[in-house]
């Protein structure tokens, strides 16, 4: 994120300004659309945590390779080569970036196993209000009262939404769910460290990271179960990843892979881009149209619905950045429209 293009389109109301501004606003819209049925075709997916996370890692870094190698310039080896050096510039604040963002996705892969994906993604709804609380005690950024406010108001409702399953067993999931929110945060404030430069490429490495994970997993099932036998480990991981016995296997296979190699790497990268056209704060108010959408997907599909203490616990968290980002518009308009009476003054004396 770049603070200088929010503070030039506070101010500029031109119409090339306005262009950039509905491209912005059409890119981050898309790219949240393509996001949106991420808990839907997990659930459809319905592949047991070792292999969900493996896949999930190792599609979702071919995609963004993909994209990574097709936005550069020249022939197969200049691109590879200029690929291998956009990840050596993001330093070792990318390596860290990338640590995240498999946190953040171990989290929301696993919660979406232990608990209702409505939970899910509204205690996800919150990371953009983590985010500014981070900002305060690491980077000293101070906040209006209207963001400290939606975050007391936000932690009490994913509160509420920890005890609506607490006693379920989904307790778990909503933990998973909370982490995930909190490793985005910290990616966030992590890349205001470094403005300017675009840690999109180490999204990859991410995605090989996570796909570590779920293979070390499968293989502490396997000797857990077989022992430790080099064969039948082999054997029992390569059945975990790859259960071709199952009557659906086909079916369930191409729901992973729509959403890992297609949907997710095409979205979060349009979602990226998003605030070079835009202010940040109103790049975090689309992305509430992940939770919305997302929601609306599982409820149509699988018939889940939440219960009343969840709908006042999802309520209270959507209403608070809701009404954050609405406040954060309005300031940005009064600041844009003084504005021109100051230089007017100025230039008067």
């Amino acid at each position: 994120m770049k603070p200088s293009t929010d503070s030039h389109l506070s101010r500029d109301h031109s119409p090339d300004a306005r262009a950039l501004q509905a491209r912005g606003v059409a890119l981050t819209a898309l790219g949240v659309l393509l996001i949106s049925p991420d808990a839907l075709l997990l659930r459809l997916a319905d592949v047991a945590d070792g292999p969900l996370v493996f896949w999930r890692g190792l599609l979702t870094a071919i995609g963004f390779a993909l994209i990574l190698l097709l936005t550069q310039r020249g022939g197969p080896a200049q691109r590879f080569a200029s690929a291998l050096a956009r990840m050596r510039g993001c330093g070792r604040t990318g390596l860290w970036v990338a640590l995240l963002f498999t946190g953040s996705t171990l989290g929301f892969v696993l919660a979406n196993q232990y608990t209702r994906a409505g939970n899910v993604l509204i205690i996800l709804a919150a990371s953009p209000l983590f985010a500014a609380l981070m900002s305060r005690l690491w980077l000293g950024e101070r906040q209006p009262r209207h963001v400290w406010g939606a975050i007391l108001v936000s932690l009490a409702g994913i509160t509420l939404l920890v005890m609506d399953e607490a006693g379920s067993g989904s307790l778990t999931g909503n933990l998973l769910a909370l982490g995930c929110s909190l490793s985005l945060a910290g990616n966030f404030t992590l890349c205001r460290t470094r403005p300017g430069l675009d840690m999109s490429p180490m999204l990859t490495l991410s995605g090989l990271l996570t796909a570590l994970c779920g293979l070390l997993s499968c293989t502490w099932l396997a000797v857990s179960g077989v022992g430790e036998g080099a064969g039948e480990v082999l054997e029992s991981v390569l059945t975990q990843l790859w259960p071709s016995h199952s009557d659906d296997f086909a079916q369930r296979a191409g729901w992973l892979v729509l959403l890992c190699l297609v949907l997710s790497p095409l979205g979060f990268t349009l979602i990226q881009r998003g605030p070079l056209y835009l202010p940040s704060a109103e790049v975090a108010l689309l992305m509430l149209l992940e939770s919305v959408f997302g929601i609306l997907w599982v409820w149509w599909v699988l018939d889940e619905s939440l219960t009343v203490r969840g709908w006042v616990g999802g309520a209270m968290v959507l209403g608070a950045m809701l009404i954050k980002s609405l406040i954060d518009r309005r300031l940005r308009h009064l600041q844009a429209t003084r504005t021109p009476s100051a230089d007017a003054s100025a230039g008067g004396n």
